[in-house]
């Protein structure tokens, strides 16, 4: 706290140009000691190829796949992987050249790295919440699922988001920035940011995350509904009961993916809004730092979460595989590559990601009973 404070001497406006001059430098941000930055750098150097990899890694499958570009439900999880991309090149360069490095760079050069970052994030979690709204609808609207979210609506909605949240991330780079520049600083966090902007963003972000909390909650409502009644129309006697129930499974891997998304999200955005309104001590901006990262570690755990949990991506992947193989003369059977019926965990992530309609032959997804039980209730 006392880095921001002016300190006193016999000449007041000597001590003041003193202070001016260190923030002026972005000295007053760079607040890590030399261990800290050899712990949050190892980080960073291993979060951020891994997360540029993995999600290279999907965006490639989905891309080489005709059957999965055609899914709503996989452009959503691409502009994932997408965003997340970004978010392990715009992030890991920034952050490391400023606290590590500790290059004192330009308003404009700084502002063009933070806008980066902010467009990364926050179309990260806007995908985040498209995937959710799209799992809501198979869901709710199990009938007329196709007819609501098609291709063309996807597309357009993908190409609002991404509009959306590159003219928000540029605001400051445009002129939306601290009117007093660093004489003194508006925000403690993040240099040149005018306050009522980071209240903004990150007001926007906690709606996004309450409206994901909300849809995940509306269905496990439905799903626990559903199984209250199939148990109640077939008994506990019979099939369904022999695994464990659906409702339980969902419950489960929800919990996870939310646990995980607060649990990277809420921190960082809690101190930036402590940043709006209290002046914060060097402990907290080092606290600030590390949790940052956090971030970073929920766009690497994105693709395994969302993605790979896929039966039908999963063998879209070991397809692209053995067709590499075959290019390179390392012929390799495919007979056990031949898609067959979901096991126990391939029916949750049918459940979870919604990717199409299901099968006509089957009941393998949660929507698909939900219109069982509407034409069982008709009858």
């Amino acid at each position: 706290m006392e880095e921001w404070e002016v300190p006193t001497a016999k000449v007041n406006t000597s001590s003041s140009d003193m202070s001016n001059i260190s923030c002026e430098k972005l000295k007053c941000y760079m607040i890590l000691t030399d261990t800290e930055k050899i712990v949050i750098g190892s980080i960073c150097c291993m979060a951020g190829p891994i997360t540029l990899l993995e999600n290279a890694f999907v965006l490639g499958v989905i891309a080489a796949t005709a059957t999965l570009r055609r899914r709503p439900s996989y452009l959503f999880i691409g502009s994932i992987a997408l965003a997340d991309v970004f978010a392990s090149c715009f992030f890991t360069i920034s952050f490391l050249d400023f606290h590590l490095f500790q290059q004192s760079e330009d308003p404009f050069a700084y502002l063009f790295k933070l806008g980066g970052v902010t467009m990364a994030f926050t179309s990260s979690v806007g995908s985040l919440l498209l995937t959710t709204l799209d799992r809501y609808l198979c869901i709710y609207q199990a009938s007329s699922y196709k007819l609501l979210l098609t291709r063309r609506r996807a597309l357009l909605s993908l190409l609002i988001l991404w509009s959306t949240t590159i003219f928000i991330s540029s605001l400051p780079l445009i002129g939306w920035r601290c009117p007093t520049g660093l004489a003194p600083p508006c925000s403690h966090l993040f240099p040149y940011i005018n306050r009522v902007y980071l209240a903004c963003w990150t007001t926007f972000v906690l709606v996004l995350l309450a409206v994901i909390l909300c849809a995940y909650a509306l269905i496990l409502w439905k799903a626990h509904r559903h199984e209250s009644y199939m148990t109640s129309l077939h008994g506990s006697t019979g099939t369904g009961h022999a695994r464990m129930r659906m409702d339980i499974r969902l419950a489960r891997t929800f919990g996870l993916i939310l646990l995980i998304l607060v649990g990277c999200w809420l921190p960082v955005l809690s101190f930036m809004l402590v940043d709006v309104s209290v002046l914060l001590t060097k402990n907290q901006q080092r606290a600030f730092a590390f949790c940052s990262t956090l971030c970073l570690v929920n766009s690497a755990v994105n693709p395994l979460l969302y993605a790979l949990r896929c039966r039908d991506l999963r063998v879209a992947l070991l397809h692209l595989l053995n067709s590499l193989c075959e290019n390179g003369r390392c012929k390799k059977s495919t007979g056990n590559l031949t898609p067959g019926l979901p096991s126990g965990e391939d029916i949750d992530c049918t459940a979870i990601t919604e990717d199409e309609m299901p099968r006509n032959t089957q009941i393998n997804s949660v929507s698909e009973t939900v219109k069982q039980q509407q034409l069982n209730t008709e009858k």
